[in-house]
């Protein structure tokens, strides 16, 4: 797959891409100068390093407090989402233990159960006793 040099799918001519290489050199050329400049031995110095070490210092303070913040905040994003499936899988397990004992204190699984003790389930209603108290 061969590349031209084109601008909108017109084809460059070569006066247009020197001037483009030349252009990208000069951008080049001026951010190395820039580079050279900040750190050429007039512009740091001695004085300049250990006049602005406390302030590098706070900002490395700085750092580590963001780095350890962070970790923080993942650990406890972590644990939270860890709690919130295992709420979910109690929530499951109480409804079904829920449904389970639902069904079995139905009437009719409590007459099977007594059944197997030798009870019998009542046919007839339930008398009502009276104590009628003597008055005195």
């Amino acid at each position: 797959m061969s590349r031209r040099n084109t601008i909108r799918g017109k084809e460059l001519s070569e006066d247009v891409q020197e001037k483009m290489s030349e252009a990208v050199e000069e951008k080049v050329e001026e951010t190395q100068n820039f580079i050279k400049m900040i750190l050429s031995p007039s512009r740091v110095s001695m004085y300049l390093v250990t006049k602005n070490l406390p302030f590098v210092a706070f900002l490395l303070g700085l750092t580590l407090l963001y780095i350890s913040n962070r970790h923080l905040a993942e650990r406890t994003v972590r644990k939270i989402d860890k709690l919130g499936r295992e709420v979910k899988e109690l929530s499951w397990d109480y409804k079904s233990l829920s449904a389970e004992f639902m069904k079995l204190t139905t009437q009719s699984e409590i007459a099977k159960r007594a059944d197997t003790l030798g009870l019998k389930e009542r046919l007839q209603p339930p008398i009502k006793l009276e104590i009628v108290k003597e008055k005195k």
